[in-house]
Formats: C-alpha cells, sequence, structure tokens
C-alpha cells in the first residue's frame, strides 16, 4: 500500500475513535432521565453505563490495533506476521464486543423499561452484526495473509536450497 493510503486509513481510524469517544462521552446527557442529574448522577449511578464503558475497551483496542496495523505496513510497504498478529487481535476484540453486546441485551430484556426493549435489542442486533463482520472479515484476512506468508517462506527456502547462500 501506498504512504498516502495507509495515512488516510490511519487518519480515519483516529477520527473513529475521537468521534466515538465524544458520543460515549455525550449521549448519557441526553437521556430523559438524566435530563436534571448532576455529572455524578449520570456517571456514577447507573450500573448499565459503567458496564457500555467498560464493553467498549476491546473497540477502543481495535482501533488501536487497526491503527498500528496500517503503520506496519506503512513502514515495511508489505504485510509480515505481525500484521496477522494485529489482525488475530482484531477478531477476538470484535468477539469480546459481541459478547459484551449479548450481556447488555439481556440486562435490556430483564431490567429494561417494556417501552425501550425493542429499541435497546435492535441497536444490539445491529452492533453485534457489524461485530461479526468485523471478525469474520479479519480472520479471513489474517488466514490468507498467513497463507501467503507460508508460500513466500517455502519458495525462499527452495530458492535457497536450489541455489545456496549467496
Amino acid at each position: 500500500m501506498k504512504t498516502r493510503s495507509t495515512l488516510f486509513f490511519q487518519s480515519v481510524v483516529v477520527l473513529i475513535g475521537i468521534g466515538v469517544l465524544a458520543l460515549l462521552l455525550w449521549e448519557p446527557h441526553l437521556e430523559g432521565r438524566n435530563a436534571h442529574a448532576t455529572t455524578f448522577e449520570i456517571y456514577f449511578k447507573d450500573p448499565f453505563l459503567a458496564f457500555v464503558y467498560l464493553g467498549s475497551t476491546p473497540f477502543f483496542v481495535a482501533l488501536y490495533r487497526a491503527f498500528g496495523l496500517f503503520g506496519q505496513v506503512r513502514q515495511n510497504g508489505a504485510f509480515s506476521p505481525a500484521s496477522v498478529d494485529s489482525l488475530r487481535s482484531i477478531r477476538r476484540c470484535a468477539i469480546a464486543i459481541i459478547g459484551f453486546v449479548a450481556a447488555a441485551a439481556v440486562i435490556i430484556m430483564v431490567f429494561g423499561d417494556k417501552d425501550d426493549r425493542p429499541a435497546g435489542l435492535f441497536m444490539s442486533l445491529l452492533v453485534a452484526v457489524a461485530s461479526g463482520v468485523i471478525a469474520l472479515g479479519a480472520s479471513m484476512f489474517a488466514r490468507n495473509l498467513q497463507k501467503n506468508l507460508r508460500t513466500e517462506e517455502t519458495e525462499a527456502r527452495t530458492f535457497l536450497d536450489l541455489h545456496g547462500p549467496e
């Protein structure tokens, strides 16, 4: 990949991270039940909000690994075994997000208001599907990349066996 492309993708990753962090901090102030609540009441008396913040940790870890992945590609000019490790980490983070979303859906079903359940479950479904697509894509890309790296390694060994070290 070209340097410009990887810089663009790194910029997009940073902007996504800033946008999601801003949304996580700003949105609780807009909820109807928090309209007249103090900042302390919003952030420290809502266990579901604490669960959401805990569940967002794998998302930010995945963004960090994606940023590093594009940095590795920009520096090396090609993919490497470290890239495969980054992709596997992103896949694990996406699976963790699906687990947190499933737990949140259960919490919404058990403790949520009857009027909030459909919207909460729909949002949970959207996030779970998006995370599943990312996990699947990262897994397939890592598998193909690993296969290509093994092929290159085998070709290099064959070349050395035939021609000897030069």
